[in-house]
C-alpha cells in the first residue's frame, strides 16, 4: 500500500510504499481510511518534538482519522501511540477507540473537525468542573481549534465567551461563531473577570496576558481557572510568582497523560455525533494523500483544516 511516511524529523514526509498492516490483537482490525487531518499535533509527532514521542523511525503519522471497518461501517477512532498512523491506504485501529458514525456523513468534515474540537471539549468535561453560565476567554480564538473552542463554550452553557487573537479580520469573524466579544492581547485587561482561560498561545504572549488580566480583576479573590492546551507561541511561559500567591489563580494542562485515554473515549460518542450532525462550524480542504510532501509546508499557517484523503 502507500503512505505518507517520514524518514527523518527534518523532514515532511514522502508519499511512497509502505508494508500492509497487520492486526495483532484481539480487538484490532485492519481498516480502509477515508479522511486523515493534518492537526498541529500530527506536525509534532511528524517532527519528533511532540512531548509523547518515543523518537521511533520510520514513522507514519496521524493521529485520529474516518475509516472503514472490514463490515463496511463507517468509524471515526483515535489512534494510541503507533508508527503506523492514518495517513495511509490503510491501518490498524483498536475498534475500543472507534465509534461508528451515522450514515451519510461527510469523511472529510468529521476527519477536520473532531480533533480541534475535542481539545476544548474534552478540558471543559474532564479537567475542570465548568458550571453554567461562566464566563470563558478563549486564547488564540483565530486558529481552527480556538475558532471550534467558543463553539463548545457556548454548547456547554457559557454566558459569555471572549475571543482573542492577533489578526483583527479573522477577529471579526468570530461573533458569527458565537463570541460574544472580541480583543486583541493589547486589550486583554477587559477580559480580566472570566471565570475560565482556555490557551492555545502559551509562551510570552501568556506570561503577558495572565500578568495584565490579573492586576485588572475586580475581585481577586474570585477562582479564575486557566487551561493551557497549546502553545504556539513557546513551550514555556515566565508565569510571575505573585500571580499565584495575590490571586485565586490555578492552571491546570489537558492533553495526553492529564487525561486518561478512557476519557477521551468516553467522550467520543457524543463529540462525534455532535460533529456529524452539523453542530460545528467546519472549515475543512481534501487534499490527496499522495501530494503529503507540497502541502506539508505550505498550509502551516491556514485556519482551514487539511485533510488527507487516500
Amino acid at each position: 500500500m502507500y503512505a505518507a511516511v517520514v524518514t527523518s524529523f527534518d523532514a515532511p514526509p514522502h508519499y511512497s510504499e509502505h508494508p500492509e498492516p497487520v492486526a495483532q490483537a484481539s480487538e484490532e482490525v485492519v481498516v480502509e481510511v477515508l479522511a486523515a487531518g493534518l492537526h498541529p499535533r500530527v506536525r509534532s509527532q511528524a517532527a519528533g518534538s511532540h512531548y509523547s514521542s518515543a523518537g521511533e523511525l520510520p514513522l507514519v503519522p496521524g493521529i485520529d482519522g474516518v475509516v472503514r471497518d472490514p463490515k463496511g461501517r463507517i468509524r471515526y477512532t483515535i489512534l494510541d501511540d503507533t508508527v503506523l498512523g492514518t495517513m495511509a491506504e490503510r491501518t490498524v485501529i483498536d475498534l475500543r477507540r472507534s465509534v461508528v458514525l451515522p450514515e451519510g456523513i461527510d469523511p472529510v468534515q468529521v476527519a477536520a473537525a473532531v480533533n480541534p474540537v475535542m481539545s476544548s471539549w474534552v478540558a471543559l468535561r474532564r479537567r475542570v468542573h465548568f458550571g453554567r453560565r461562566k464566563r470563558v476567554l478563549v486564547l488564540g480564538a483565530t486558529g481552527n481549534a480556538g475558532r471550534m473552542a467558543i463553539q463548545v463554550a457556548k454548547r456547554f452553557g457559557a454566558a459569555h465567551v471572549i475571543a482573542a487573537g492577533r489578526d483583527t479580520a479573522r477577529l471579526a469573524e468570530l461573533r458569527a461563531l458565537g463570541a460574544d466579544e472580541t480583543c486583541t492581547f493589547d486589550e486583554l485587561s477587559r477580559a480580566a473577570d472570566v471565570d475560565v482561560v482556555i490557551d492555545y498561545v502559551w509562551g510570552e504572549p501568556t506570561a503577558r496576558a495572565m500578568e495584565d488580566m490579573l492586576t485588572a480583576r475586580t475581585d481577586r479573590s474570585a477562582p479564575l481557572t486557566w487551561i493551557e492546551i497549546g502553545s504556539v507561541a513557546g513551550p514555556t511561559a515566565p508565569i510571575p510568582s505573585a500571580a499565584l500567591r495575590s490571586t485565586r489563580l490555578k492552571i491546570v494542562g489537558s492533553g495526553i497523560g492529564s487525561v486518561p485515554g478512557r476519557d477521551f473515549v468516553k467522550e467520543l460518542p457524543k463529540l462525534a455525533t455532535a460533529v456529524a450532525r452539523g453542530a460545528f462550524d467546519v472549515r475543512a480542504r481534501a487534499v490527496p494523500l499522495a501530494e503529503v510532501e507540497q502541502v506539508w509546508a505550505a498550509t502551516a499557517g491556514l485556519t482551514d483544516r487539511v485533510v488527507l484523503v487516500p
